[in-house]
């Protein structure tokens, strides 16, 4: 473990990380006590070059398809919990096609399949499995499934079906603080679910929120609870208050919390993937997550698209700038290319410790 060292000795840091080494509670304390700008800076330069020994300049691009927007759950933070009276929608079989056939030649590297806990769904779990296969015969690209909580028997069925990845967020792993988010629900079955996924050759993302009444023991419970289920991919994102919920009119913090975050987990998971969503603040938004160490877009759907995201910052606005091309022009500017579908396929193996199947990415022009 590494002992309590002086941040400003930034190569110390990073090569102790590279070598293998594991932050202590003490030394995630100091970082997450962090304040002063130049501080920070560094601390994200410090991610940065622990990300780029092990990936380079290469980032991972999923495509996001919020298929339904119907829930049975009554999470506090969720705009789209049960209570909430909202216009949703529900996508057919043949809307999802369409949007897999906009998304075939586009640079991407994984379909992200979402919806909340749909009854109709949930109810009739061969209604899911359907457009898992439509989408993979689509597309032949990887799937995510974020689709809440499933049973042993539905989780199986999918992935024999081609679902490759399964993104259940904890938002924290702070017992007290999931009965005031996940209103009602069982802290142990979505820990279940992660765990079952990964045992029978899923790679498994794991999520938190902060700025949702997260202390600094709160974080450290949550970033250790995350690493103790050894997801292939983590994320954290601001918590943005929605209309309509029980935390609705609560105070938004700024990214800054979020992004110090991103760093910390560069360093506690170094090799695994960390998205920077573009469901937050968009294109610019994204620019600062990959800064502080992330390495994977997510949410980016195609030009025109008129899905919903999760937090919707962008969704009054008429020019919603979550597109391919959009990400990958902008990450030419920061030096940075989207990763090979073969650098996905070897992440994939790594995690599985099985072969998986390969597509090609089209090819990206300037």
């Amino acid at each position: 473990m590494i002992k309590k060292v002086e941040y400003l000795d930034l190569d110390r840091l990073a090569q102790d990380i590279v070598n293998g080494r594991e932050l202590t509670d003490e030394n995630l304390r100091e970082l997450l006590c962090l304040t002063e700008e130049d501080e920070i800076q560094k601390l994200h330069y410090v991610a940065r070059k622990v990300r780029d020994h092990f990936f380079g300049n290469k980032v991972f691009l999923y495509s996001f398809v919020y298929f339904s927007t119907h829930c049975k759950n009554n999470c506090a933070f969720c705009y789209y919990n049960r209570c909430n009276d909202i216009q949703r929608y529900r996508l057919d079989i043949e809307e999802i096609r369409n949007i897999c056939r906009a998304l075939k030649n586009e640079s991407i590297h994984m379909v992200d399949l979402t919806m909340g806990e749909d009854p109709y769904f949930h109810n009739e779990p061969e209604r899911f499995i359907d457009i898992v296969r439509t989408v993979k015969d689509e597309t032949g690209l990887p799937i995510m499934i974020s689709p809440g909580v499933l049973d042993d028997k539905t989780l199986i069925q999918l992935h024999e079906n081609g679902a490759d990845f399964l993104a259940l967020y904890q938002e924290t792993h702070d017992r007290e603080l999931y009965r005031k988010l996940r209103v009602g629900q069982s802290f142990e079955e979505r820990v279940h679910a992660r765990e079952f996924a990964k045992m029978i050759g899923y790679c498994v993302e794991d999520g938190i929120l902060t700025g949702v009444g997260n202390d600094i023991e709160s974080t450290i419970k949550s970033l250790r609870g995350m690493q103790k289920n050894k997801p292939d991919m983590v994320r954290v994102m601001t918590f943005v208050p929605q209309e309509g919920t029980p935390l609705g009119e609560v105070s938004q913090e700024s990214s800054l919390s979020e992004l110090k975050i991103i760093s910390i987990l560069r360093l506690m998971f170094p090799d695994r993937l960390i998205p920077a969503s573009l469901d937050l603040e968009g294109i610019d938004g994204m620019v600062h997550r990959l800064n502080a160490g992330a390495n994977v877009v997510t949410s980016i759907i195609a030009a025109n698209s008129s899905l919903e995201g999760v937090v919707n910052y962008d969704r009054n606005l008429e020019e919603r700038d979550r597109d391919p091309k959009s990400v990958v022009d902008r990450l030419r500017t920061m030096g940075m290319e989207p990763a090979s579908q073969a650098d996905f396929k070897r992440i994939r193996e790594k995690s599985t410790g099985k072969p998986v199947g390969i597509v090609g990415l089209p090819e990206v022009h300037a």
